[in-house]
């Protein structure tokens, strides 16, 4: 545990900003992507967020989301090993928040949409009617997990403050 106390302060850094660039990922998607997908035909909508849902699989974006998570993990491991005050208490929710909010929710809730929508036809009745579920529904989660990271970005920040 004593390269973890020594890598405290960039895990904090690490785990707060990427967690802030996955915030403004998702607020991205909520604010504008999703909003202008719905004003497409669904066959065009379907096709192209069946492309998002495949190139967003790169080391640059699964680092920023899923980079976090590993550190999180790290500063609760601290965290339980220094006991509890203001600063492991920050880790430890703005941890949490992370792993449940935002990748526990993106497992929960957006990637199984995903799942659903990568097997339909762009143009089929079924597809049509699985979007219209899918755009309200995967925007409500995004919503959820843009939140989560935000406030766990804050948090732990804010650990990093005297």
């Amino acid at each position: 545990m004593a390269t973890l106390n020594t890598w405290r302060v960039p895990l904090v850094m690490f785990a707060a900003i990427a967690s802030a660039l996955t915030a403004g990922v998702f607020l991205a998607f909520s604010t504008f992507v999703m909003q202008a997908l719905a004003r497409q035909p669904a066959a065009t909508a379907i096709a192209t967020m069946q492309a998002i849902n495949i190139t967003v699989i790169n080391p640059w974006f699964m680092t920023v989301f899923l980079g976090p998570g590993v550190a999180c993990l790290g500063l609760m491991a601290l965290a339980l090993r220094r006991g509890m005050s203001p600063e492991t208490r920050y880790w430890l929710v703005g941890s949490l928040l992370y792993l449940i909010g935002t990748i526990g929710v993106t497992m929960a809730g957006n990637v199984p949409l995903n799942d659903a929508l990568a097997v339909v036809k762009p143009d089929s009745a079924a597809g049509a009617a699985l979007w219209a579920k899918y755009l309200n529904v995967w925007t409500w989660w995004n919503h959820v997990r843009t939140v989560a990271a935000l406030l766990a970005a804050v948090l732990l920040t804010r650990s990093l403050c005297p």
